[in-house]
């Protein structure tokens, strides 16, 4: 796949709420993810601790309110996205995200994000 290929599937994939999917299908087995040091969840790299990654967050969540994603801004092997969610957050109280993610394609897979936010 092209890279705006993989970007719009992961598009696809999160606003349809499949992003376990999304991770099987799009990501290198040693994808790199960067978060923000004050952010919810820590950085990770492989596939699997990705995915754990994701579902602690996931399971951190006490209500969604609301969310989007916007069409991806390809350039190159990298493309971007904005996301927004309005959650109700165990610990937390109701928070909104808004954040910038940016990935990294190579060979059809994405090996690298960072999140913004």
């Amino acid at each position: 796949m092209t890279t705006q290929e993989v970007a719009n599937r992961l598009v696809e994939f999160i606003r349809t709420g499949q992003i376990q999917q999304a991770q099987e299908e799009l990501y290198a087995d040693d994808i790199v993810c960067i978060e923000p040091e004050n952010g919810p969840t820590k950085s990770a790299t492989g596939k699997k601790a990705v995915a754990e990654k994701g579902k602690q967050f996931a399971a951190m969540i006490e209500e969604r309110h609301g969310g989007s994603c916007s069409d991806p801004l390809v350039a190159g092997n990298h493309f971007s996205i904005a996301m927004f969610l309005d959650a109700t957050m165990k610990g937390m109280g109701r928070i909104s995200f808004d954040e910038i993610c940016v990935y990294k394609v190579k060979d059809g897979k994405i090996v690298f994000e960072q999140f913004f936010y």
